[in-house]
């Protein structure tokens, strides 16, 4: 049986931040148990140990909650990002060999990280629905640094990119997020692949499949030697 934690209400900036973090702490131990769809503010409600118009002092609704914790998530991934690309390229390779690496670095990396995927696929029919103006501009102006610090990571090794470095990081994620869904079935669609193998190549594992689709992407906006 899950414990909650039970807080003395918050009467200081410092406990409020507390309680903040307590919530997206909590927000993604779900997060591990169960997919984005899943999670429901009266169930983060009832393990944070708070009433649901509590949550709701300290976010605005459960996709607040999960756009927070997107950004937050993707901070961690782009922070080891940096090194494993700066381990496994090397800029005086060709350049198709560079973009091979660079394909399946990306892909080996975010298959690691099945939950930031999830968030991903949710992002623009879920996490941005049901959220205010100011929410939603203040995620986005955050997205705008991790994308930028993103295609600075993937400029610096493929400079042939240029502009597109920007474009292709963004599309990066947008795969990841669409390929996400077909690689985790729910159990009916699992059973019914069991049953009939000839159904299971709709089932695609996604570090194959995003290394895949990204060594495409790259190699065709990558100009000609």
């Amino acid at each position: 049986m899950l414990a909650t934690v039970t807080f003395q209400r918050a009467r200081t900036e410092e406990q409020r931040e507390i309680r903040r973090r307590a919530i997206l702490d909590e927000a993604s131990a779900m997060l591990d148990e169960m997919p984005v769809a899943a999670v429901s503010l009266n169930e983060l409600s009832r393990r944070v140990g708070l009433a649901k118009p509590n949550v709701l002092r300290y976010f605005e609704s459960r996709e607040a909650v999960l756009l927070e914790l997107l950004d937050r998530f993707l901070g961690e991934w782009l922070a080891e990002l940096a090194g494993e690309l700066a381990a496994g390229v090397h800029d005086d390779r060709p350049m198709a060999e560079r973009a091979t690496a660079v394909a399946g670095i990306l892909s080996r990396s975010l298959s690691r990280r099945v939950v930031l995927c999830d968030l991903f696929g949710a992002q623009g029919s879920v996490l941005e629905h049901n959220v205010s103006v100011e929410v939603v501009a203040r995620y986005k102006r955050g997205s705008l640094a991790r994308l930028t610090t993103m295609s600075g990571l993937v400029g610096r090794c493929l400079p042939e990119l240029g502009e597109n470095a920007t474009l292709f990081c963004l599309q990066t994620m947008v795969m990841a997020g669409a390929l996400s869904a077909y690689s985790t079935p729910p159990p009916s669609l699992r059973a019914a692949y069991e049953a009939e193998p000839d159904l299971a190549g709709f089932h695609m594992e996604l570090g194959d499949s995003l290394r895949l689709a990204l060594t495409a992407t790259l190699l065709g906006v990558l100009p000609r030697d």
